[in-house]
């Protein structure tokens, strides 16, 4: 058993130095403790990180920061626990554990929550209203909602999630997390947008960023440009329709589209090179139905001879394939679709009067929906429409937060290079996530089959309101038009900065938006873009070099499984570009809360279930038993039997605790602390503590190896052949019936291994271990240092573990022989024959005082045999039935 100590590898026990005098409740409860040392390792600073350290002394952790826009549900109590145990076992072992938490308030959940919350909605040309408040009843039309300005907006945004992020901090409490609660941020405050944009600046420096005007994947409800890592497919309806193009020798070739309302956006024909029904016609025009465009039939190896007609119509653009097509083959470009989800009303430069501009004219200024309607109605009257349209069910991109299809919009962003164009930045990338140890080790292909995947580069501006803008302005020329190739920007010690209401460098106010002045940059940057940077943000990037030192790369990123495409690949991104190395030594992933029908828990799917509600029923130490009892990686079941197991677990402790301390043991009774191991000559008690050893041996190999769920398997083990067998089979010896050198013996066994395994159990039910800590030692159990074995490790070594076991199987005979007589268990046994081999025959006598004391047998032979252990020839007392 280690000792408390000082310095860089041992923690030090820093709440008191003075022994405790042992205290225990009459009826010690597990209710009421989350509240008590909540606030208590908070006041005494149990978990802070010391400032004067050195790297190599520094564990630290790049820990998600929950939305704080949301609601938490189970799902959070699940992972951060996970995260929670690693960070004490961490700080047990020794480490000086940087472990700060931040809130993610930034983007589109906010500006959601603020309009529903606050009804109102943003417009950014309206003026500040300085003071505003909003209505105090929402109105239940949108279209009745306040209208704000952007700064105006802002504030509410601001506002609100503070509130959210203090319901989210007590529950976070409550749960236990050993977070520094001095070292929060919040992903759209200052120092975030300081680091954020500061991080911008140096990519757009290093050429790592750049603008370019591109077919971009839009949402037309929020009217913002979506990442790939942002897409979904889901299942649609959708129809083929098979139209006809016109040769000019007056034949036809069909195609077969489910989007027919792109007819008018239509550049080429592609089909696979090696398809001979079209190749005669590589190289030829053919005429669009309805638009009379002519357009070049092209080969591509994308295209699939199976699908279809086998010929496809680009359109620019109907999907992504579209834009690769497009790309590859130098097509020209005919967008007709809007950042509103309609068609353009002027009528396209190049559909000719006529015929083909009224047919046009049908679907000027239309929904999708709507165009696609009229251009099959349109189609069916030409005789271009093929047939009855076949229904199908295909895939559809979605903005992961929305509620209708995506399309793609042409349009002005801005883009982080990722490896999506450049194939050695790629494999550099790939290269990065090899440097780091996964856990489990298959989640790296996820991360490595995301790269390849890749098709572009990382689009970072939205067109919201509430965000990090971005810090940089245009110059307008004499006729008012901006010159994005010479942008404005400002000084890094001017950050952060909000262009909108900030002044361009080398400008005035009075020169916003005018001919000759400057604009600003209308977006704001993803919240990938901020929130792959909390490496950076929380290690103080750019802002306190000599904490980011000591601190920087971080050891671990904890994270969920379906997130390593978004954020543990962006930050990695961030990490390369940044400072050429990885943010990270070590990644872990969990896995996902199912339902009791194993179905993924969302709140669209209304099966959510409420952290408030379990914590209240169960307790911590409860919830946090059945979180740390999944392995990292593995989606797991919601368990409330788990919880009732782990209630079940903290309880006993408290209870068996309160017996070894009953017993008269102090601090000075554990091995090491004041008692020499000599003291332990009695076999079971040497036996117990050979198999304590192993089990620290064992559960500390496991946390090292991030297999937390292992350890606790074994530690739990170990305790209840602790509490069931041998506190059982030591009462007796313990209340002093065979005297003093055997009481000592057995007293030191019982405080050494109740030391131990309030350490051990620490990282997982720290109310109840600390509750316990507190009868009878000073400080905090969580700033004890991890068990190691050297106050008894000569002794486990002569000891034979195996003796605890072979006497409580035999206790466990004794007692199945009084139960299946329906008898009580106190019942005297007056004669019984224990029959085994010789080698357990010989470890069986180790413990046989103790094994007849606690069967309350008069007398016991012991035969010996070639088969199992077996107690047989039980001749009980007369007395009462159980």
């Amino acid at each position: 058993m280690a000792q408390e100590t000082t310095g860089t590898d041992t923690p030090t026990n820093t709440d008191s130095t003075t022994p405790a005098a042992v205290v225990v409740p009459e009826k010690p409860a597990l209710e009421g403790l989350e509240d008590k040392y909540a606030a208590q390792w908070r006041e005494n600073g149990t978990y802070a990180f010391r400032e004067d350290t050195d790297r190599a002394s520094v564990y630290s952790i790049d820990t998600p920061p929950p939305t704080a826009s949301g609601s938490l549900h189970v799902g959070h109590m699940f992972s951060y626990t996970q995260t929670d145990v690693i960070a004490r076992y961490q700080r047990m072992s020794g480490k000086n554990v940087f472990y700060p938490l931040g809130w993610d308030d930034n983007g589109l959940p906010t500006e959601r929550r603020v309009q529903n919350y606050y009804g109102v909605r943003c417009e950014p040309g309206r003026p500040y209203v300085e003071g505003y408040r909003p209505p105090e009843k929402p109105a239940k039309n949108q279209r009745d909602w306040d209208v704000v300005s952007r700064q105006n907006f802002i504030e509410l945004c601001e506002e609100l999630a503070v509130e959210d992020e203090k319901v989210f901090e007590h529950l976070f409490s409550t749960l236990g997390l050993s977070v520094d609660w001095n070292r929060t941020y919040r992903t759209i405050d200052a120092h975030s947008r300081k680091v954020s944009q500061l991080a911008f600046l140096k990519d757009l420096e290093a050429g790592n960023a750049y603008m370019a005007e591109a077919p971009t994947m839009w949402d037309v409800t929020f009217r913002t440009a979506v990442a790939q890592a942002e897409l979904e497919d889901r299942e649609r309806e959708g129809a083929y329709h098979r139209i006809s193009f016109h040769q000019h020798d007056g034949g036809k070739v069909f195609i077969e589209t489910t989007r027919p309302e792109l007819l008018p956006a239509c550049v080429a024909l592609v089909a696979h090179p090696d398809d001979e029904r079209y190749q005669h016609l590589f190289g030829t025009t053919v005429r669009s139905p309805l638009f009379d465009v002519e357009v070049e039939v092209r080969a591509h190896p994308l295209a699939k001879p199976d699908k279809g007609s086998g010929i496809a119509m680009i359109c620019t653009f109907g999907d992504l394939t579209d834009v690769t097509w497009w790309r590859e083959l130098n097509l020209p470009t005919r967008a007709l679709i809007g950042r509103d989800g309609r068609f353009t009303a002027e009528q396209p430069a190049w559909i000719a009067d006529g015929a083909p501009a009224e047919h046009y004219a049908e679907v000027a200024g239309k929904t999708v929906f709507s165009a696609q309607k009229a251009v099959v109605e349109m189609l069916t009257a030409s005789g271009d429409l093929e047939g009855e349209p076949k229904k199908i069910m295909h895939p559809v991109n979605f903005y992961e937060k929305g509620d209708k299809p995506l399309e793609v919009v042409t349009s002005r962003q801005w883009y982080i290079r990722n490896g999506g164009r450049d194939p050695e930045r790629r494999e550099d990338l790939i290269q990065r996530g090899r440097e780091m140890a996964w856990h489990p080790s298959f989640m790296r292909s996820r991360y490595e089959n995301w790269i390849e995947g890749l098709n572009g580069d990382w689009l970072i501006s939205r067109q919201r309101f509430f965000g990090v803008p971005f810090p940089v302005w245009y110059p307008l020329d004499a006729s008012g038009d901006p010159d994005y190739e010479h942008p404005v920007l400002p000084s890094h010690e001017q950050l952060p900065v909000d262009p909108a209401t900030d002044t361009a460098p080398g400008y005035t106010e009075e020169q916003r938006d005018q001919p000759g002045g400057f604009m600003a940059d209308p977006d704001v940057l993803d919240t990938w873009a901020t929130s792959s940077l909390t490496p950076q943000i929380a290690t103080g990037w750019g802002v306190d070099e000599e904490l980011h030192a000591k601190t920087f790369p971080m050891d671990l990123r904890p994270q969920g499984h379906d997130i390593i495409r978004t954020w543990l690949f962006s930050t990695v991104v961030r990490a390369e570009t940044l400072a050429g190395t990885v943010p990270w030594t070590n990644t872990a992933l969990s896995g996902w809360i199912l339902d009791p029908d194993r179905k993924k828990m969302s709140k669209s799917k209304g099966n959510v279930v409420v952290p408030n509600d379990v914590l209240e029923k169960y307790g911590a130490d409860a919830v946090r038993y059945w979180a740390a009892s999944a392995r990292l990686g593995a989606d797991t079941a919601y368990d409330e039997g788990q919880m009732k197991i782990g209630r079940r677990l903290a309880i006993k402790l408290l209870n068996a605790s309160k017996f070894v301390l009953a017993q008269g043991v102090t601090e000075a009774s554990v091995l090491g602390s004041g008692t020499d191991a000599s003291v332990v000559g009695n076999d079971l008690d040497r036996a117990l503590l050979a198999q304590l050893a192993d089990v620290v041996e064992r559960s500390t190999t496991a946390f090292r190896e991030y297999e937390y769920a292992r350890a606790l398997q074994l530690i739990e083990s170990f305790f209840w052949t602790f509490t069931d067998d041998y506190v059982e089979l030591v009462k007796d010896r313990a209340y002093g019936s065979r005297g003093a050198e055997a009481q000592a013996s057995v007293h030191a066994a019982l405080a050494t291994t109740l030391d131990t395994l309030l350490r051990l159990f620490a990282p997982f039910i720290p109310f109840a271990t600390e509750e316990v800590w507190s009868w009878w030692r000073a400080g905090s159990v969580h700033r004890a240092s991890w068990p190691v074995t050297d106050g008894y490790a000569g002794l486990a070594g002569d000891g034979d573990p195996e003796v605890l076991t072979v006497v409580g199987e035999a206790l466990s005979g004794l007692r199945k022989s009084k139960s299946e007589a329906k008898v009580k268990q106190r019942t005297a046994v007056e004669s019984a024959t224990i029959s085994a081999p010789a080698d357990v025959l010989a470890r069986l006598r180790g413990g046989l005082d103790d094994l007849k004391a606690a069967g309350n047998a008069a007398d016991v032979t012991l035969a010996e045999s070639d088969g199992e252990l077996a107690v047989s020839d039980v001749v009980l007392e007369q007395t009462e039935q159980a």
